[in-house]
């Protein structure tokens, strides 16, 4: 099942991304930011993720359903498939216990190759894990800058263009994903660094 979304400059997305972390910690924050297409902020929602762990699909349920935005939103952008390392989402659970449309983006295309030496290497459920990082397709697709990399679930990747390009301002990364990870930085470390 597909949804439409209809495009209207204030469409309200959730940007979620994690904040920095060190792998002899146990958590690092998730920041989502509710914004009106890529100009205004309308809120700011917090939850931690537990490093490597298996919580972060239940996290973002738990973020959405629990917002007072939850009825406003119109779909959701997230900085990649995992959270806290390999964290992974599943973004098909997502859509369907959300109702909301799912779109990752990433600036780098996936090295499956590697991605499953490092879960095989460091997991007991590294098969688990690649299944999940494995579903739906990866696209890429190219802007004025460098490509991007986006996975779907429960929109066609035309409609999540339309998406991206909207809540874009600078560069290739959606103001919603690009604030959340200021913000997540900056809670983490006491200032913002990186890209998102």
């Amino acid at each position: 099942m597909l949804f439409f979304v209809v495009m209207k400059s204030e469409i309200r997305l959730l940007g979620i991304d994690d904040g920095p972390f060190s792998f002899h910690e146990s958590y690092t924050v998730v920041i989502g930011v509710v914004m009106r297409g890529g100009g205004y902020i309308d809120g700011v929602l917090r939850r931690n993720v537990q490093i490597d762990g298996v919580d972060a699909t239940d996290i973002c349920i738990e973020m959405i359903l629990d917002t007072r935005h939850r009825k406003q939103l119109k779909a959701v952008l997230i900085d990649g498939v995992s959270l806290a390392g390999f964290n992974v989402i599943d973004i098909e659970r997502l859509f369907h216990e959300t109702e909301l449309p799912v779109i990752t983006i990433t600036r780098d295309e996936p090295d499956v190759v590697s991605i499953e030496e490092a879960l095989r290497g460091h997991f007991p459920d590294w098969r688990q894990r690649l299944d999940i990082l494995n579903k739906g397709i990866t696209h890429r697709i190219e802007t004025a800058h460098t490509p991007i990399y986006v996975k779907t679930a429960g929109i066609a990747i035309e409609m999540a263009k339309e998406i991206i390009t909207l809540s874009t301002i600078r560069g290739v990364i959606p103001e919603p994903i690009r604030t959340a990870h200021i913000i997540a930085s900056g809670v983490m470390r006491g200032e913002s660094y990186g890209k998102a």
